[in-house]
Parts: structure tokens; sequence; C-alpha cells
């Protein structure tokens, strides 16, 4: 199978990048400054990621947020212009489709950023189900995507345009970057304040360059994404959740607006709602925890979780090293009556038992910007 590129694909090699296969794209998965150092840098000034491989749609129409809200348990109706939110495409069986982000750009316009790995099936599916109502433009092949993520970023950012400094979290606007339009959301996958930057493929390797030329900035790869992500206890999709979880089972509640919940203004209308709501009300069987090894032993995706008796309870859907942390960290799914707080319970790592206990998520606090 040929891998796909991104438009920084020669940049990547330039820099000295390590590459691998991942969602089908050829991605640098680290730089010569080695994961562990990417990840403190990005925490401590600047990182600039390469998310070009995530898929970027437009709906355009009157009745283009109505439509979108039948697919999402999220309110998309009363999403304000100039912001952006958090959503989740459901099935039938009310599993996860796919995380994805949707911004109102007004003009009865919204811009939708998808899974790379997802992205052809969530087209489809707005497709089949959507069409009729809205008009759907994929943006697959004309923006490019990066990610300027830490507490310098908005230093950066602003010298290419000032404006960007009184934006906060989860607002997005059209900006002017090296005189080429760009969509910006002041947002990110890090836990780290930063941007989002949505740039016309043409335009993706000069405005990487001039970001990367800041002093700043260092180039960062998937596995400091990775370990970024964990520690701020956010989800990947295809491993912390899929079609076989539930937003419930996920510890998603939170995802779900007010109004779209069983009691709410606006309740049900998307796919699967009825098993969620009935999981809302009555308990999900197992549920997503953070999960902190006690022994400085990586504990890693795939890991059986077993309680006292040996007796198997869960699987790690994540794990790794933290390095802000200094420790193992790790997400999983137990069953619910291990889910509580400081539960101990055990992974199998190489049929030897690595205590753990359930822990808060995220392991490292959050640095949103909100004003």
């Amino acid at each position: 199978m040929t891998l796909a590129k991104t438009p920084l694909h020669s940049l990547h090699l330039e820099l000295g990048a390590k590459m691998v296969p991942f969602a089908g794209y050829d991605m640098p998965v680290q730089y010569p400054l080695g994961v562990m150092k990417e990840h403190l840098h990005t925490r401590e000034k600047a990182g600039l990621f390469d998310v070009s491989h995530m898929g970027q749609i437009l709906l355009r129409g009157a009745d283009a947020a109505a439509a979108l809200e039948s697919l999402v348990p999220v309110d998309i109706l009363d999403l304000p212009q100039g912001m952006q939110r958090y959503a989740l495409f459901t099935d039938d069986n009310g599993g996860i489709l796919d995380d994805l982000m949707v911004a109102n750009l007004g003009d009865d316009t919204l811009f939708l950023v998808v899974n790379a790995a997802c992205k052809e099936q969530d087209l489809a599916h707005l497709q089949q189900r959507i069409s009729a109502r809205c008009e759907i433009e994929s943006l697959f092949d004309a923006r490019a995507l990066l990610a300027l993520q830490g507490p310098k970023a908005v230093d950066v950012l602003a010298r290419l345009a000032p404006e960007v400094a009184g934006m906060t979290f989860m607002q997005f606007r059209r900006v002017q970057l090296l005189g080429v339009d760009c969509f910006v959301s002041r947002s990110g996958y890090t836990g780290e304040d930063g941007f989002e930057i949505s740039v016309p493929v043409e335009n993706a390797e000069a405005l990487a360059r001039a970001l990367l030329a800041e002093e700043e900035v260092q180039p960062i790869g998937l596995g400091a994404r990775d370990s970024l992500r964990l520690e701020a206890g956010l989800c990947l999709y295809g491993h912390d959740m899929s079609t076989a979880t539930s937003p419930i089972e996920a510890s998603l509640l939170w995802a779900m607006s007010k109004p779209r919940r069983a009691d709410g203004a606006r309740a049900g209308g998307f796919p699967g709602a009825e098993r969620i709501f009935a999981q809302q009300r009555d308990g999900a069987p197992n549920k997503r925890v953070g999960l902190l090894p006690q022994e400085r032993v990586p504990v890693r995706e795939g890991a059986e979780i077993v309680d006292a008796e040996g007796q198997v309870i869960g699987q790690v859907s994540s794990g790794g090293f933290g390095p802000s942390l200094g420790a193992p960290v790790a997400m999983g799914y137990v069953q619910s009556s291990h889910a509580a707080i400081d539960t101990p319970v055990w992974a199998m790592v190489r049929g030897k038992r690595v205590p753990m206990r359930v822990a808060r998520t995220p392991f490292v606090a959050q640095r949103y910007y909100r004003g």
C-alpha cells in the first residue's frame, strides 16, 4: 500500500524526522531532538505539529446546523459564530463512530475537523445522512492543518497576527497569516494553550518554515503528541473509544450538551440516543478511567487489567511514560464496580502483575487560555 504524504513531507525529511506509517500517511514520529525532549519543549515553550492528515469538511446552508445536530449528541444550533465545540458521531447502537471539532464560521457555514483514519467514512456518513439538507464540501486535498502548541505559542503566532492574542480557548476566526486566509482556533490536543491553523495546501510549507524560524519553536512528532495527549487525559479514537464504546462508557458525558441529554430541551434525535440515555440512567457496565502504575514499568495498550483475585476486569487502551509527570501513565476500561478513584487494580505485563490505581485525569493540569 502506498502511503499518502502531507504537504510538509519534504520539510520533515529535511528536518531529519524519523517517518512511520500512521492512518495511511507517512508521518514524522520524532525528530533528532527525540520524543522526551520534544514533549518537554512543548510543555515549556512551543511545538509545531503537522496534523494535515486530519480531514477538513465544510457544511453550508440554512439547515446545516440542524442537520449536523441529527448526527451528534451536541448542541450545534446554539453554537455561537466564532466558536468551536467538541463533538461525537454516534452510531445506531450508541457507539462512537469518530470524535471531531465543529466550528461556526457564520453565514450558515460549519467547519469540521475529523480524524485521519475515519475521514473517508465520516464524509460518506455525512453524505448519506444529511446531503439532502445541506451542501457538504471536502477540503481533504485543499487544506493543510498545523498545530502550534505550548505556553509560548501565543507569543509566536501574535508576531504574524496580533489579533490572535485576544482569542480564548475554543474561539475560532479567519486570520491572515503571511498574507494568506487561514482558519485559526485556540485549541489543541496537548493540554497546553495553543492554536490549530488550517492553511491552503500551497501555503503550508511557507507558514511552517516561518513558525519554525521563531526561537521558541521546535518541530514535534507523533511520539510526543501521543505522550502529551495521554498526560492531558485526552482520548485517541480507535484506542480509547470506538464503535464498541458509548460516550457514557468512554467517560465523555461532559461532551454531550445539556440540551441534547435525556432531560434537555432538544433531547435525543441523534443515532443511538435510547441506549446512551439508558446507560446514563442505569449506569454502563464498563468505564474509561485513568490509571497510574505504581512501579516504573510502562503499561501498554492491550494489557489485561485484573483485580486482587486475578479475575480479568478490563483492558488498557493507551499507555506509556509521562515525561512531565516523570512516571508511567495509562488509560483503560474497567468494570464499573472497579472505576472509583484510588481503586487498586493490576495490569498483566509479560505474565507479571503490575500494581496500578485508578486515578483522575488529566494527569498533568490542562493550561488552556480562558481569558
